[in-house]
Order: structure tokens, then sequence, then C-alpha cells
């Protein structure tokens, strides 16, 4: 599958790495406005493929994007140390209004992915710019919490002593501080977390599920306060949604996209598990959630919400 990325910073050279890495993508066009910039990251990630699988990895112009099964925005400015996602949604909203009717010009039948945070909200809006122009929004999502559940169940297999593979939990709504982990429905092979705890005779109380919760919860602000930037969780966790869609392993992602409710509020963007068949979304899974976590969800929900209600206010003065 050809796969076409608007933006060669970090994040997008990582997740077109990763790709090829994984061998998810027979052709990557690498877009951004600094020319020089993804001309060399082409160049350089083009010399990784004798070590993986044939490849064609290029920079080139929007009009390249023709063809492509997935475009994947990864253009936007940086998260600051301190800042929360949902205040970059002022700057990044100007680029991705920009960004959109060039994909949808050359790439009408792509999935779009957007991963530039705040990605809840910045997938919302893409979609009503994708409407505004006639174009129907079922083809636009966004990365939303692949990654954090991952974290969430990378952290939580240590203490539990078992493959991550086999621990089954979600992280749902905002991709921020509001997200919502959901110990509630946590399994591993098929046992409720407790129940697994009691059988193993672990040490496993509410102390540790709260620095689980903090480290999955706040994980990005201090990679960003270290090192300036996060880009191999996120390009990981992207080639894996890219190859999962390329090769139709109908799996289940923590993707956002527009829905017309979720915990009572109307019309938000949020994370909760999708049902995946090639491209296309076969459904959004419902979430038994205990009444903490729907009532938290609904706050994260709420949040979203008014965070693009502000976007909008803004907008229109």
């Amino acid at each position: 599958m050809k796969i076409g990325i608007v933006g060669a910073g970090f994040v997008g050279s990582t997740i077109a790495y990763a790709a090829l890495l994984r061998k998810a993508a027979t052709e990557i066009v690498l877009i951004d406005i600094d020319k020089k910039r993804s001309s060399a990251e082409a160049d350089d990630i083009s010399h990784a493929v004798p070590f993986s699988h044939p490849m064609g990895v290029y920079d080139g112009e929007y009009e390249h994007l023709q063809d492509s099964g997935i475009v994947i925005i990864t253009a936007g400015v940086n998260q600051k140390p301190g800042e929360s996602r949902l205040q970059l949604l002022d700057r990044n909203a100007k680029i991705l209004k920009e960004i959109i009717p060039s994909i949808l010009q050359h790439a009408p039948d792509a999935l779009v992915l957007v991963t530039t945070n705040p990605v809840d909200a910045m997938t919302h809006l893409a979609a009503r710019f994708a409407r505004d122009m006639g174009f129907s929004h079922d083809r636009i999502i966004g990365s939303g919490t692949t990654l954090d559940t991952a974290r969430f169940r990378s952290l939580l297999s240590t203490p539990l002593g078992v493959n991550p593979q086999h621990v089954h939990g979600y992280v749902v709504g905002e991709h921020g501080d509001s997200e919502v982990l959901t110990w509630s429905i946590v399994d591993i092979g098929g046992l409720p977390l407790d129940r697994f705890i009691r059988h193993r005779n672990l040490h496993f109380g509410k102390q540790e599920q709260q620095e689980i919760d903090r480290q999955v919860r706040y994980a990005a602000y201090s990679i960003i306060e270290g090192k300036g930037a996060t880009y191999y969780g996120i390009g990981a966790a992207v080639a894996h949604m890219i190859d999962v869609i390329a090769h139709n392993e109908r799996s289940i992602l923590t993707v956002c996209r527009p829905l017309p409710e979720i915990a009572g509020i109307k019309d938000v963007t949020v994370s909760i598990p999708h049902l995946f068949s090639g491209r296309e979304v076969v459904a959004s899974l419902p979430l038994q959630l205990d009444d903490a976590e729907e009532k938290a969800l609904q706050a994260s929900a709420s949040a979203i919400k008014a965070s693009i209600r502000q976007y909008d206010d803004q907008f229109n003065r």
C-alpha cells in the first residue's frame, strides 16, 4: 500500500522508518513545507531499505499523494514543556485547515489519519473541514489513545509477570490529561484483573494502580521535558496501525473519530475501541465501564467538546 505522510519532522520520519521495518507499506511519500528536511529524511530512510524490504521512499508535493491508501497528518507545531495538548489547538488548527483541502484534492479515496495534537479536537476539525468540502468524514480518524493503550498494557504487564500482548485493557476518552484507564474491564488470559492477581498471589493494590495511571497519563510530559518531543512511541503505534489496515488484520484499535454521542455528550470526537476491516471502520465497540469510569469518560468528552467550542467562539469573532 502506498502511504503519504504530511509533515517530515520527528514524528513523520519516525513513522516512515517504523513502517519500513514492519514491512507495512510498499511506497511512502514525505511532504513538508521544509523541502530540504523532507528530502534528507527520505534519502536517509531509503538507505535502510536494503536491510528491510523493497519500498520506495521519496519526498514530493501534494500531487504525489495520488493513489495513496492512507495519508497521515503529522504536521504542526510541537507541544512545549508544561503545555497541555488542548492548548495547541488554535495554532495547529490553522495549519490543518490548509492541509485538508490539498490532501482531499489529490487523494480523495484515502483514509486520512491525524496524529497532530491535540489529536481528538484536530480529528474533529479535520472531519468538519472535509464535510465542508463535500467529502464524507467516515475516512477521517485520529491516532487517539492507541499509544496510551500500549503504555497501559506494557506498564501493567511488568508487575503481573506476563507478556503485554496478553493484557487486554484500553485507555479511552481524550489523548491527554483526562484520559480514562479502563481498569474495570482489564483481563489477562480471559481472567478479570482481580481474579488473576488472586490466582497468582500477587501484591498489586490501589497504590500500584495509581502509579501506573500516573505514568500512562503523564508520560508525554516527562519525555518532552527530557528530550523535547515524543516520536518513537507514536511512530511505532502508527506503523502498527498502517500494518493492521494494509494487511486487513481485522484488529481492534483505540482510534478517535467523530461520534454522534458518547457518555451523554453529543457530536464529539473521543477514542474508544473500533474494529477495522482494511481501511473501513466496521464498528465502534460499546464499553461496559463501572460508574466511576463512565463519569470520567463523560468528563473527558466534555473537556474535548469545550475546547472545540472555544475554538469555534474564537474563530467566529
